[in-house]
Order: C-alpha cells, then sequence, then structure tokens
C-alpha cells in the first residue's frame, strides 16, 4: 500500500519539487543548483500577478467565506424556520457541485449578451462580476459550504452548564456568546477557514470558466498555461508549483495549530444535542433572508444554466419562439463529442473508483484493526492528494510518465487514458478513505477477534464480517469517488490525451469558444445523467437491503 501511495500520490508531488531544484531533471538536460529561479516570481510580472492574485482571492474568500459558513452555521444550529432544510440539502449541493459549473452560470448571468443584461437591463453586473471583488464574490458563494459544515458539526453537542453559569454571573445572551461560546469554537472556525483558504487557492475551475470572458491569472490557471501554451514552460510550471505547494503547507500547519495548540475539550456527562428554537414571530424574516441566499447561491448560476440551455439567444428573453431543444439535439450530432466524452470520463471514473475502492479499504483496514507501527505515516500519504490541488498532481504525472525509457516497458503513460484513470485514483483515495474509516471504527475489535479464535483466516473475517457490515459505508464511499472523478476538470485538463477529451474538458473546450447553450446543455444533461446513476446504484442497494432483511 505504501509503494501504491508513492507512486499515485507523493512520487508525483516530489517530482514537481525536484524539478525546481534541479531543473531539466527529467527530460536529459539536468542544470544544479539553479535555486535562483525561485525568485523570478518576484521579477516576472505574469509570475507576480498569478501569485498575487491567488493570495488576494485566496484570502479574501478565506475570511468571507468563513464568516458567512460560521454565521449561518450558528443561526441554523439555534433556531428552526420554515425552509431550514432547505439551507442544509443546498450546502451538500453547493459541496459536490464542481466550482466550474458554477462559475459556468455566473458567466452566463452576467456576460454582456447574458441573462442579466438582456432580460433585467442590469449592465452594472457584468462590470461586478468579472472584477476581482465579483470573482471573490463568485469564489466565496462556492465555497463557503466547507466553512458551514466544520462549524455546524461542532455544534452538535453543547454543556448548558456553561451558558447558565454565564448568565447568572449577569452576562448577556449576546456576551455569553461572544465569550463563552465563539471561543469554544475557535477550532472548527480556524478549520474551515484553512479548508477554504485551500480550495480556494488551488481552484482551476472557477478562473478556467471566466478566462473565457475577463483575464485574471491565478496560480493554477497560469500553470496550466504553462503547459498548454507554445513554447512548454515546465520552467514556470515547477516554480508556480512550488510556491502554490508551500502556501498549502502552511495553511495545514495553521489548521494543525488552531486544532492542537490549545484544548478545547468541553464535552461532558451533562453534554445534550443543541436544541433548536422556534422563531415564532419573525419567522418570516429569516425565511425570506433565506430563500433569497440561496437563490444568490444556487438559483442564478444553475437557473442561468437551465435557461441558456432550453434558448436559442438569452438576449431574446422568454419569447415563445426563443425556446428550443436545438442546444441538447446538438450533442447528439455526428460532429459532436459528447456520447463519445461522456462514455470515455463514465469508464475512467467507473475504473478509478473500483481501484479506489479496493486500495481505500485496505488503507482503512490497516489504520482502524491492526497495530502497524507507520500506519500514521500511511495515513498521512492518503491525504497528501487532498490537499494538493490537482494542477500540482497533473503536472508532477506529467514528469513521472513521459520519460522515454519506460516506454521499453510498456509504461510512457502520457498521452494514454490510463495515466487519467491513475490521477483519477490518487484523487479517490482520501474521500474513500476518510468514508470507510468512519464507519470501520464503529465496528468492535472484538468480533474479529473472536473469529480469530474460531479459526477463520483473514479473508474470511473481512468478506465474512467486516465487509457486510460496512457494505452502506462502501457503496457510499465509491459513488462519491465516481461522482467526483466524473467532474475534475484540473486534472482532466492537465493530461487528457489528445482528441480524446473527457465531459468536464468537452464541457470547458465549448465554454471557451462562446458555445455557451450547447455548453450548458452539455452541462446538464451530463449532470443529469451521472446524478440518475448514482441515485439508481443506491435505490437498488436499498432495495436488495430491505429484501435481505425483511
Amino acid at each position: 500500500m505504501t509503494l501504491l501511495l508513492w507512486i499515485l500520490v507523493l512520487g508525483p508531488l516530489v517530482a514537481v519539487l525536484t524539478q525546481i531544484l534541479i531543473p531539466g531533471f527529467f527530460f536529459g538536460n539536468r542544470q544544479f543548483g539553479q535555486v535562483t529561479l525561485l525568485f523570478d516570481v518576484f521579477r516576472r510580472p505574469l509570475w507576480q500577478h498569478a501569485l498575487q492574485n491567488s493570495l488576494v482571492l485566496s484570502i479574501s474568500t478565506a475570511v468571507m467565506g468563513t464568516l458567512i459558513g460560521a454565521s449561518l452555521a450558528i443561526f441554523r444550529s439555534r433556531w428552526h424556520f420554515p425552509t431550514a432544510r432547505w439551507l442544509d440539502v443546498s450546502v451538500w449541493l453547493l459541496f459536490v457541485t464542481p466550482s466550474f459549473i458554477i462559475a459556468q452560470g455566473w458567466v452566463l448571468f452576467a456576460a454582456k449578451n447574458g441573462v442579466a443584461a438582456q432580460l433585467l437591463g442590469a449592465d452594472f453586473v457584468t462590470s461586478f462580476i468579472f472584477h476581482p471583488i465579483g470573482l471573490t464574490f463568485i469564489m466565496v458563494l462556492s465555497k463557503f459550504p466547507l466553512a458551514y459544515l466544520a462549524v455546524h458539526a461542532a455544534l452538535e453537542w453543547q454543556v448548558e452548564s456553561l451558558s447558565h453559569a454565564a448568565r447568572l454571573t449577569g452576562a448577556s445572551p449576546v456576551r455569553t456568546w461572544f465569550t463563552v461560546h465563539i471561543p469554544l469554537l475557535k477550532p472548527a472556525i480556524g478549520s474551515g477557514m484553512a479548508l477554504v483558504f485551500m480550495d480556494a487557492i488551488g481552484d482551476f475551475g472557477i478562473t478556467a470558466t471566466v478566462s473565457a470572458v475577463y483575464r485574471f491569472p491565478t496560480l493554477p490557471y497560469t500553470i496550466y498555461s504553462a503547459i498548454y501554451t507554445s513554447p512548454i514552460r515546465f520552467d514556470m510550471a515547477g516554480v508556480l508549483s512550488f510556491y502554490l505547494i508551500i502556501i498549502i503547507m502552511l495553511a495545514i500547519v495553521f489548521q494543525f495549530y488552531m486544532m492542537k495548540g490549545s484544548r478545547y475539550d468541553s464535552l461532558t456527562a451533562g453534554a445534550v444535542r443543541t436544541r433548536q428554537k422556534k422563531i415564532a414571530s419573525k419567522g418570516w424574516i429569516a425565511t425570506t433572508c433565506n430563500v433569497l441566499f440561496l437563490f444568490l447561491a444556487i438559483g442564478i448560476p444553475i437557473g442561468c444554466t437551465v435557461f441558456t440551455s432550453f434558448v436559442h439567444e438569452p438576449s431574446k428573453g422568454l419569447a415563445m419562439d426563443n425556446w428550443t431543444v436545438a442546444h441538447y439535439v446538438d450533442l447528439f450530432t455526428s460532429n459532436s463529442l459528447f456520447v463519445v466524452s461522456l462514455l470515455r470520463s463514465i469508464k475512467i471514473a467507473l475504473i478509478a473508483a473500483l481501484a479506489g475502492l479496493l486500495l481505500g479499504a485496505m488503507i482503512a483496514y490497516v489504520l482502524i484493526f491492526t497495530q502497524f507501527r507507520f500506519k500514521h505515516l500511511l495515513e498521512s500519504m492518503s491525504l497528501i492528494s487532498l490537499a494538493v490541488p490537482g494542477v500540482v498532481l497533473g503536472i508532477g504525472y506529467i514528469f513521472v510518465w513521459n520519460q522515454k525509457w519506460l516506454e521499453s516497458y510498456g509504461l510512457l503513460l502520457y498521452g494514454k487514458p490510463s495515466i487519467l484513470i491513475l490521477a483519477a485514483i490518487a484523487g479517490t483515495i482520501p474521500i474513500i478513505t476518510r468514508i470507510i474509516s468512519g464507519t470501520m471504527a464503529t465496528v468492535p475489535r472484538t468480533m474479529l477477534d473472536v473469529a480469530q479464535l474460531q479459526g477463520v483466516a483473514l479473508s474470511g473475517r473481512i468478506f465474512s464480517i467486516l465487509l457486510p457490515l460496512c457494505k452502506s459505508a462502501l457503496v457510499t464511499a465509491a459513488l462519491s469517488a465516481f461522482g467526483a472523478s466524473m467532474f475534475d476538470l484540473a486534472v482532466n485538463s492537465i493530461l487528457f490525451p489528445p482528441s480524446q477529451p473527457t465531459l468536464p474538458v468537452m464541457i470547458n473546450k465549448a465554454f471557451e469558444n462562446l458555445k455557451f447553450g450547447y455548453a450548458a446543455a452539455a452541462t446538464m444533461l451530463g449532470g443529469s445523467i451521472v446524478t440518475t446513476l448514482i441515485i439508481t446504484a443506491r435505490w437498488l442497494l436499498n432495495l436488495n437491503m430491505r429484501r435481505k432483511y425483511r
């Protein structure tokens, strides 16, 4: 398992760092001691702007996203109001929806010929969205769920004696929150902020989509441009990848500090689940604000994508002769790449999900049920790809799998679909491991020990006891990995073989070519098909379990 994780995750990351310290190491032109190249980021305008833009965008997103996410989580955990469950569902929907799809909807809404200008006459939206402030706005609405989920989980339990003690000393409800509850939420808030920051600075989808109409260089998109422009700039890709890794590592250190720097354990035997209070007279205010916020976060981007997919021209509005299904028909014409790219993505995602499930289940077993002395190292290796952006992982795969000497062994994978499968497996491992580990941790070790005392072999204990108890988690992990692999734009854009685009690459290329209706139709139909496959698989599992235990 350690060897496989090295091949899939750690090796490509080390390759990126090696390319920085020894330029040309992987291409036969080794130059030792060229560390001065690292300082070119402060001298070359494009490199400098990419670094500055990424830092400003990610820091602003982290602050605003955490503020919004934490505030919504606190309010949601304390109060019950109509449409409150809509907020929970919407948070998860935003969490699993690829950022480039959200950005695509905002571009369709805010473009000069988009919905806002043509239907609503709101010309100011264009100048607002296609501006650093507007990009931050889109990024915040896409990333705040990370902070929301972190803080909401921390608020599941509370020790009422702490707040009662504060109230007995004369503290007001507001002061009690700011002197008792907020300090206890410090680890969750800090962890959520770090997650928002890491996800924002490594995000490729939003800037790649917005670049079709507005140029705003960031580290991930500039790294991608360095590989897919002529001449190829491996030096620029390597240096910018190095800084991106360093920044994310600093964010991880910050997160560890927030989690372990001090003790914040407050749960005792007197802890109770947080009880929500009903908003009596002013519930309509909370409901209205919630609906407006969800319309802003989900309704506009998804709604504009649906609208654009069904009209000839958004500028003609809701006229009867403007409605059409021509964009969906175009998806199935002879020169369309939709069907073949969809099938290719499904094949890659399915193989990656199954292979990742096997490896992730093995890792989870080692972490939970063995005394392997280096299992914490194994766990860290399995989580690295969660923190490393897809563009950096993709660059590392190019360095590793584009070596001439591999051709004699049949392992020259660059330019072949198999490299996408390996990269997809690397991306699914942390998701699968986290999901399965949580369920395996609930299985008593004594059940396996008793079976072992009865002479049951390891394979028998796993297949007859552990896997049946973890069946639901295994399916959930596989389906989650399948969905994540289907729409991973960063890795697919870096590694897709020539003339063999995957679904996210095909959609993004159509968007870059200003074929907005076609791209919107491909997004909606492709997303619907993938969602239907996941829901159907889940339904079949539940049906099978109901029949089995009836």
